[in-house]
């Protein structure tokens, strides 16, 4: 069968992080994977980008059972817990507001840090890093911006090899919120109709009388 366009979106995670590697100012880049989830919830209520378009998705996928480097072990339970994910996911977005935060300083005037931090902690010298023909604090954006994705691809990486290959989108910080997203618009829909059927038969209730 003929490979539909959305099948390729892998790619981009493994172009996006050697862009980032060698031009660290691709990192912004990352802001497409950011916000077109969160997007895609908001306006069409539904999670079409996990569940179709997510080239991270993609990708774990196609190393883990087409190249079979997945044991393929069912998740821990805590994994899937409502605790744990909405936890990693304040968790992740502390660590995203902390980049904001050095952001903001370097614009303030504060000294640009050319490192990349690894899973949170490790910091990656980032010196050959070309970022004189931008303002400092974009490029501060970009090493800080650049270690979250690299980051969370890591983490995909090391599920997928122990466990099943997309076991990162079952605490995946941004399927979370997209998941939450759907819930309140499912919510507020129910709500909606729920009101107009009540409008609808205190109409014809009048109309009777």
């Amino acid at each position: 069968m003929k490979k539909r366009w959305y099948e390729y979106l892998w790619i981009a995670s493994p172009v996006y992080i050697g862009l980032g590697f060698f031009n660290i100012l691709f990192a912004w880049l990352g802001l497409i994977f950011f916000c077109t989830p969160l997007l895609i919830a908001v306006i069409g209520g539904n999670k079409s980008y996990c569940n179709t378009y997510c080239d991270r998705g993609q990708l774990f996928e196609l190393l883990g059972s087409k190249l079979k480097l997945s044991l393929k072990k069912t998740p821990p339970r805590f994994l899937c817990s409502v605790g744990f994910r909405y936890g990693f996911l304040a968790f992740f977005m502390t660590m995203f507001g902390l980049m904001i935060y050095a952001t903001v300083q370097v614009f303030a005037g504060a000294s640009l840090q050319q490192t990349v931090t690894l899973l949170w902690v490790f910091k990656l010298p980032w010196q050959w890093a070309q970022v004189d023909m931008v303002s400092p604090w974009a490029a501060q954006f970009a090493f800080g911006f650049y270690g979250v994705m690299l980051t969370s691809t890591l983490l995909g990486l090391v599920t997928m090899v122990f466990l099943k290959p997309r076991s990162w989108c079952v605490y995946c910080p941004m399927g979370t919120m997209t998941q939450g997203i759907c819930k309140l618009k499912h919510r507020k829909g129910v709500k909606h109709n729920g009101r107009e059927s009540q409008e609808a038969g205190g109409t014809v209730e009048d109309i009777g009388q």
